[in-house]
């Protein structure tokens, strides 16, 4: 019996210690992770709002009164005559 207690103590003091250090890394990189996490959701909100402000530009470019104006004054395009449309059948 005395010599069971005198390796069942140590042993059981090694995997008390071996516990702790397993609790200390397993927060560590919970907090890592946590950060990391933290890190991604800043970067997904600024993409978002890079994304609002690149549909709001693009559909300023699009107007329909920007691109006839674009039409007529630097592709110098003009509305045709009606004596000049020609409707094709199928």
């Amino acid at each position: 019996m005395n010599g069971l207690i005198r390796i069942a103590v140590p042993l059981l003091a090694l995997c008390a210690v071996t516990s702790a250090f397993a609790v200390v890394w397993s927060k560590h990189e919970a907090r890592n992770r946590f950060i990391e996490l933290q890190g991604l959701n800043d970067e997904r909100d600024r993409l978002d709002i890079e994304w609002g402000q690149l549909k709001l530009e693009q559909s300023t470019w699009a107007m329909h009164g920007r691109v006839e104006q674009v039409a007529r004054d630097e592709l110098k395009m003009i509305n045709p005559k009606p004596a000049e449309i020609r409707i094709v059948e199928p």
